[in-house]
């Protein structure tokens, strides 16, 4: 087993993330099989309390894991599915040496930082990285390891100690440090000067700490000259081919042809002794078509002109990472119909008239940003807060035959709109939203714990099942002939079963399409007769990928852009890609 640390200097958000993914990515290309651990080091459990407008969205996982966002990116480019192992937390390591400790496993020692925290750390990774994250459940090759923050920080200090005792226990050649830093440019500008000295320091510190990187990824807001990568060759020590520039381009997915660009796989290959490892020869082939279909999706925006305008009405709109897969699948979606997205970030708070504080200017805005757009959207939430707008907003994209999507809390508010103003039902609300209201259309599923907030909800990868009598549904025209689907859930209430059949049987054409395994629990509504008008209780967001969208997204743009009977016919007979799963269909597919 082969191990790539990807750290971070000077200051956190500059793109680690993404720079591990894409070098995930490219090893992918070359037939491995890749693995990817993200470390974080705040004291939660996981993420699944941490607030949408101070820390992003909560990612979910297969397995019902809730974990930091950086998950869904790898995830989104390696085509893998990882378990709540693959995120590690101050917290859940914590938990896990005292959890030991109170077993007796110390034989009555002195539990200390170092050995016991650090060992467990080093333990618990090369434990992870041997779980098959791929459906042909071989054994990864390479595991890509990302660590939160930066180099220096107190909360790091464990995690580094244990990343440069994990570079001796696994030997030299199967360790491989990339530090990401940042080069600033002073003043802001074409011509401003690009200053190395932050990108020293941050070396400088990485190697105090006992960790000496092997690339240097060098993050710009314009390209690094040839000047600059020679100086941090020169003052870190290093071969010119070991600093990667990695300047601000159109769109993410370019980044991994950035790296490719300056022959990143060449120089880790020399470093890393890639040639050791056994290739699968249907991989390489594979890995050679994936590359060829990443290659073409991610230049194709550079030749796409027609726009297709989303509004996206929430309540975190303040922190667009708050609804990063959502703005992810809308993105792999205008790749797949050959269009660019402009997406309009609309807070449901200022739809709301009577609102205290809203500026008028604000009202009228957000109200012109909805009636403008070719598509409406209202993702998940918790509270309150911009619920009216919300479902005013579902009201109009209703009426004026606007396409819609509604995720989990976009799909109850929608039935309570329709429970509202079709079926006439007086105090029609939520037991979340309003505890008191005449009729609750939403209701808490009665299974969950109330009063315990962490990992208590309906979590993880559920079945779906359409049900009889709606093959007229555009939604399920997408899926063929396929009588289920499976996609990752995140909810804690439902649509009050003792209202479902006096909503259908209302004349105004709204449809339970898909239920849960036992018929009970709500999962699709899909109005008849409208261009788009579905609202899913799951997360499809969650299992969107570049190469193989997500249906539910993919289905609703191209209603929004006018193309969807094409797409329908193209994608309906085509399975959800496992393009990096050792999936014999894919060569067929994408060739």
């Amino acid at each position: 087993m082969k191990y790539v640390l990807v750290s971070g200097g000077v200051i956190s958000g500059v793109g680690k993330g993404i720079i591990a993914s894409s070098t995930g990515l490219l090893l992918k290309t070359t037939g491995l099989n890749v693995t990817y651990i993200k470390i974080d080091p705040y004291m939660n459990i996981d993420a699944g309390t941490m607030s949408p407008i101070e820390h992003g969205e909560v990612y979910v996982l297969d397995d019902g894991g809730e974990v930091d966002l950086d998950l869904g990116s790898s995830e989104r480019y390696l085509g893998v599915t990882l378990t709540r192992e693959h995120n590690i937390t101050t917290g859940k390591i914590y938990q896990h040496v005292i959890e030991r400790e109170r077993r007796g496993d110390y034989l009555g020692k002195t539990v200390q930082i170092v050995p016991h925290l650090t060992n467990a750390i080093q333990d618990w990774i090369e434990r992870v990285a041997q779980i098959p994250v791929n459906e042909n459940q071989v054994k990864p090759d390479v595991c890509v390891i990302e660590l939160g923050g930066t180099v220096g920080d107190i909360e790091n200090a464990p995690f580094i100690h244990a990343m440069t005792q994990l570079q001796r226990r696994v030997g030299k050649g199967n360790f491989l440090q990339i530090h990401v830093s940042h080069v600033p440019v002073i003043p802001p500008g074409p011509q401003g000067e690009q200053k190395t000295k932050p990108t020293q320091r941050a070396v400088s510190d990485s190697r105090r700490e006992g960790l000496n990187p092997d690339l240097i990824a060098c993050r710009c807001e314009i390209p690094l000259e040839a000047s600059t990568i020679q100086k941090v060759a020169n003052m870190c020590q290093v071969d010119v081919d070991q600093v990667i520039a990695v300047h601000n381009v159109s769109t993410t997915y370019r980044v991994p042809l950035l790296l490719e660009n300056q022959k990143l796989l060449s120089t880790i290959g020399r470093l890393f002794q890639l040639d050791s490892i056994p290739r699968n020869p249907t991989l390489v082939s594979q890995g050679k078509l994936i590359w060829k279909e990443w290659v073409e999706l991610a230049t194709s925006q550079d030749h796409v002109y027609e726009t297709v305008s989303i509004a996206l009405v929430g309540k975190y709109t303040t922190l667009h990472d708050a609804y990063m897969s959502v703005g992810k699948s809308l993105e792999h979606a205008a790749l797949h119909c050959r269009k660019k997205l402009n997406l309009i970030w609309v807070d449901a708070s200022n739809l709301e008239e009577d609102t205290k504080g809203t500026k008028l200017v604000d009202y009228h805005k957000a109200w012109h940003d909805v009636c403008t757009a070719n598509g409406i959207l209202v993702p998940g939430g918790f509270g309150d807060r911009g619920t009216e707008g919300m479902i005013k907003a579902i009201n109009y994209a209703r009426t004026k035959n606007v396409p819609y999507l509604g995720i989990c809390l976009g799909m109850q508010l929608a039935v309570i709109e329709y429970a509202r103003s079709v079926c006439g039902v007086s105090g029609a609300g939520s037991e979340e939203l309003q505890p008191q209201c005449e009729n609750k259309v939403v209701v808490n599923m009665p299974e969950l714990d109330k009063d315990k907030l962490g990992g208590t909800m309906r979590l993880g990868k559920r079945q779906t099942i359409f049900q009889p009598g709606t093959e007229w549904s555009r939604f399920r025209a997408l899926y063929g002939d396929l009588p289920e689907i499976w996609e990752r859930h995140r909810h804690r209430y439902e649509v009050n079963p003792a209202m479902i059949d006096s909503i259908e049987k209302a004349d105004g054409g709204l449809s339970f399409v898909g239920k849960d395994e036992k018929g009970e629990r709500m999962e699709i509504i899909e109005v008849r007769d409208h261009p788009w008008f579905v609202g899913v209780q799951f997360h499809p967001e969650y299992l969107s990928r570049v190469l193989s969208p997500s249906k539910t997204y993919l289905g609703f743009f191209a209603a929004a852009a006018g193309m969807l009977e094409p797409i329908t016919k193209e994608y309906s007979g085509r399975k959800d890609l496992s393009y990096y799963a050792g999936n014999e269909d894919f060569a067929g597919q994408a060739s």
